[in-house]
């Protein structure tokens, strides 16, 4: 790892891991909030990238999103992290990403102080803030900042939305789910028990019914009291999905494909002024290593194929927009939505998780680091009327993706303006008036602005002290004096750091160096790029070479903003996804699991059974019409259960969108113990062997492993709960809960970890504790 060489590593350790593992709890002081106090509605996309809005250059339909640039203004140069879960922090706390305790999205925890994946204890949120205002606070969508050790039903709670602000929360904890079956809600700080979503359900109306009654609640007990309504859309993450209604209005609106949208996109933005004149469209970009196809160059089967992924990503903007509408619908009705500020932003630039090719398999794509065999399967073929709806899980291809995030280059998760330039619309037309039009503003803005612009627009001010401690100062600056005047200052400089790439933005310059450095080089060390933004916006001209003293005093400065926002160790040597703490081990123990529960949550599910083999014992007693699912693990981008079937042991198998099925001999009734034995097979396979009585009745001879954030659906005993792993069962009999019988007992055995399990346990906590000693 390349650490640097000053002695203030070891203090800002201390200092980081110190707050963070204080969970104590603690709740604001209340205050009445000032007569006339505006309500605060902050509407985050995910991976949205910068075009995709009507205001920003796009033909999506979004009419709300434009209603409210229309009353409000345009920011055309507003930054944000690479990452989901950065941006999040740096959103509620105003402060920058590293020091929020999220260098990277809450999956890892390596004891890096930049790297918590913790918000720390001595930093409000946005929430915190306002709820000690006199605000009613709500959240609803996906939270993503809790460590996904952390997000079982036993775990300590204390980063939970509702620890942190929230007096309402309702929706997926995790980084994503399924909008037709979300793997898993939480009201407040419990699981919803539901075993099955009904027809038609969708997740992104869910969440709005649910923002819309919180609101109606909140009015018919207090009139008066403004809210804080955070709205965190789990749309347009993949896997992408949409309502078939809303896919059909779309259909047929890409054939031209990516190479002319693009341009038709660029050309609307410089009509808009959304981009200067000298700005030019960049070249072809990379895609997991491969070059995007132009358009012409495509057979007319992909064409069909990759527009149809197009079409379902455009449904699911517009279905934003839909929610936008009734949420703004409703305010207008309670006479309410003129003296409501409204925040829309994305968390980052759009997204080539779908690779050149795009995927209907979405979960065989999180397999990075892994020696992949030659015959592995990353797109499952469906037929293309069942992409979006609820049986794929799918992305789109690279090439959409960099239509999205039109005029700049790359993607999420990378320091080029493609992954951090981002959509944001302010509106408040009580406030800051109504103008003529969308206003554009062209300041420099970053994510950390956010949560002090707010507090200054309400007139609340930060907490200063949290659970008896001084808190830290905001790193973000409020846009407020932006909003009122084109002429205020921005920001004039910003740091960017995601899995080694570094980045700096200052004044008219950036700085950027794409590759993690060596430990030979040192942190400011490997190649450099420079680009003069004012004349070069869109990053195509490289003047690294024509300025390298520039290129050296920016890659000091960005090592200076390193050390200021705790970001190093820069973690080059894979420790970043390999170290993980002790505290996780026992999640890897054997495990009696009791029937008919609400699901066991996704990571602590894996911790049984990905990356290595497991054994699963279920003791029961079969009546003569036992019939129903014993257990089931995932949904239908990955997994397998076990049912008794007209009498008979069915092992069902979904291998990313691809199924495989083995049936046993009819059982007697009366007790049985019946043993899967899932063991590893070279190239990231399984081979799956049931045991009836401790004699082989059914076979899998061999499947590929279920890796990474598959299965994403927990283990649930006795029905398959949400997203079916067996479409064709589900179709016959919902989920499956199991009758005619008892279901005595269900033990879950882990195996010894793969070969190919890089996880090393560190004693995170007490090195730190020596460290601060």
């Amino acid at each position: 790892m390349t650490a640097d060489e000053s002695p203030a590593y070891s203090r800002f350790q201390g200092k980081a891991r110190e707050f963070v593992s204080d969970s104590e709890p603690w709740y604001p002081p209340r205050a009445c909030a000032a007569a006339g106090a505006p309500n605060v509605v902050v509407v985050l996309v995910d991976d949205l990238g910068f075009s995709d809005l009507g205001p920003f250059g796009g033909e999506i339909d979004t009419p709300h999103i434009d209603r409210l640039a229309g009353d409000g203004w345009v920011f055309t140069n507003y930054r944000t992290a690479p990452l989901c879960s950065p941006a999040r922090a740096a959103l509620l706390t105003g402060l920058n990403p590293h020091r929020a305790g999220f260098g990277f999205v809450a999956h890892t925890d390596p004891g890096y102080p930049g790297f918590t994946c913790e918000l720390p204890q001595d930093t409000p949120t946005l929430a915190e803030s306002l709820r000690a205002g006199g605000y009613a606070t709500f959240m609803v969508g996906k939270w993503h900042l809790t460590g996904e050790s952390r997000l079982h039903d036993a775990a300590d709670k204390s980063s939970w939305p509702t620890q942190r602000g929230f007096d309402r929360y309702y929706g997926p904890m995790d980084g994503f789910t399924s909008l037709h079956h979300p793997h898993r809600l939480i009201r407040d700080n419990s699981v919803i028990d539901t075993p099955e979503f009904p027809d038609g359900y969708f997740l992104t109306d869910d969440l709005t019914d649910q923002a819309i009654g919180m609101i109606d609640d909140l009015r018919a007990n207090d009139t008066e009291k403004p809210f804080f309504l955070y709205f965190a859309h789990t749309a347009v993450h993949g896997p992408v999905q949409a309502k078939q209604a809303d896919i059909e209005k779309y259909r047929g609106r890409y054939q031209a494909g990516w190479d002319a949208l693009r341009e038709a996109r660029f050309t609307r933005q410089r009509e808009l002024g959304i981009v200067p004149p000298e700005a030019r469209l960049p070249e072809e970009d990379g895609a997991r290593g491969g070059r995007i196809p132009s358009w012409d160059s495509l057979s007319p089967e992909q064409q069909q194929l990759f527009a149809r992924h197009m079409e379902v990503y455009a449904a699911c903007v517009d279905e934003v927009d839909q929610s936008l509408g009734r949420v703004l619908e409703r305010l207008e009705k309670l006479g309410e939505l003129d003296n409501t500020i409204v925040v829309i932003a994305s968390d980052n630039g759009g997204t080539a998780e779908g690779g050149p090719t795009g995927t209907r398999s979405y979960f065989a794509q999180f397999v990075a680091g892994l020696p992949l065999p030659e015959d592995w399967v990353a797109d499952v073929p469906r037929p293309l009327e069942l992409i979006g709806g609820p049986r794929v899980h799918g992305h789109y291809p690279a090439g959409w993706a960099r239509v999205s995030n039109t005029p700049f280059r790359s993607f999420k998760g990378s320091v080029y303006e493609g992954g951090v330039h981002a959509p944001l619309v302010v509106s408040w037309p009580a406030g800051l008036g109504t103008p003529a039009g969308p206003l554009t503003r062209e300041q420099t803005a970053f994510v950390s602005d956010l949560a002090p612009t707010i507090l200054d627009l309400t007139g609340v001010p930060p907490l200063r002290e949290r659970g008896g401690r001084p808190t830290e100062a905001f790193d973000g600056e409020s846009l407020a004096a932006a909003l009122r005047d084109p002429s205020a200052p921005g920001r004039s400089r910003q740091y960017f750091e995601c899995g080694g790439s570094r980045a700096l933005v200052d004044g008219e310059w950036k700085a950027l160096a794409p590759l993690p450095p060596s430990a030979a080089e040192g942190v400011t060390g490997g190649p450099w790029e420079l680009y003069r933004l004012s004349e070069d916006p869109t990053e195509t001209r490289d003047l690294a070479s024509a300025d390298p003293e520039r290129v050296r005093e920016l890659a000091e400065t960005w090592r200076a903003e390193a050390w200021r926002n705790t970001v190093f160790p820069i973690a080059d040597d894979g420790s970043l996804f390999s170290v993980r703490p002790t505290t996780e081990e026992p999640l890897s123990r054997p495990v009696d699991l009791a029937p008919f529960r609400p699901p066991l949550e996704r990571f602590r599910s894996a911790k049984l059974t990905v990356l290595r083999s497991f054994t699963v014992e279920i003791d029961t007693v079969l009546g003569t019409d036992a019939a129903g699912v014993l257990v089931a693990h995932g949904d239908q981008g990955g997994g397998y259960l076990l049912a008794i079937d007209h009498g008979a042991p069915l092992l069902s198998y979904n291998a990313y969108g691809d199924m495989h099925r083995a049936t046993g001999t009819a059982l007697t009734p009366g007790p049985h113990r019946l043993t899967l034995h899932v063991d590893e097979l070279p190239e990231l396979r399984w081979r799956i062997r049931l045991d009836i009585d401790d004699t082989l009745d059914a076979e899998i001879p061999s499947v590929p492993m279920l890796l990474g954030m598959a299965p994403f659906t927990g283990i649930s005993i006795g029905y398959d709960y949400g997203g079916p792993i067996d479409w064709n069962l589900y179709e016959q009999h919902r989920s499956y809960r199991f009758t005619g019988g008892e279901l005595l007992n269900v033990r879950y055995i882990p195996g010894a970890p793969s070969q190919y399990d890089r996880t090393v346990l560190h004693a995170i906590d007490d090195a730190v504790a020596l460290i601060a000693d």
